[in-house]
């Protein structure tokens, strides 16, 4: 019996396990159209638009890399594209783009009142934002809220 209950706990562990895999590989691809949805906004709100040039340089990536991202979103619903124009964001687009940079503020500033430098927490924020469940995401923003009440 005993032997039972280890094989049927290691089964839930090991099935736990896969479930938490399930979920940080959909995190990761979630996470890179994120990060463009949010360096769009970033592009249209300080010049005006976000062109496809400026995204590559941004990101690091070549234009070609940035053209298959955008395809996808477009696909997607979440932004639009116009011949010799920018990017635009759709509704859609920028309600996710809104909610990644409000992950991002309060992931960096429960890191700041852990006492992680800014530097740090701002890098640090960059990939935890895209990881964190929104329990987490809710349980940082209670203990900011108690910190500053």
């Amino acid at each position: 019996m005993t032997s039972e209950k280890q094989h049927s706990t290691g089964t839930e562990e090991a099935d736990d396990r896969v479930e938490s895999f399930r979920q940080a590989r959909r995190a990761r691809r979630l996470e890179l159209q994120e990060d463009y949805l949010e360096l769009i906004a970033d592009l249209i709100d300080e010049q005006g638009e976000a062109r496809q040039v400026d995204i590559a340089a941004a990101l690091g990536v070549t234009q070609p890399t940035v053209a298959k991202m955008l395809k996808r979103l477009a696909d997607g619903g979440l932004i639009t594209q116009r011949p010799y124009r920018g990017v635009f964001l759709t509704g859609e687009g920028r309600d996710i783009a809104e909610r990644t940079r409000e992950r991002h503020q309060i992931v960096e500033t429960f890191l700041l009142a852990l006492g992680v430098s800014a530097e740090n927490a701002r890098i640090d924020a960059e990939g935890i934002e895209h990881h964190v469940s929104a329990e987490t995401l809710q349980a940082f923003a209670r203990f900011l809220a108690e910190e500053r009440g």
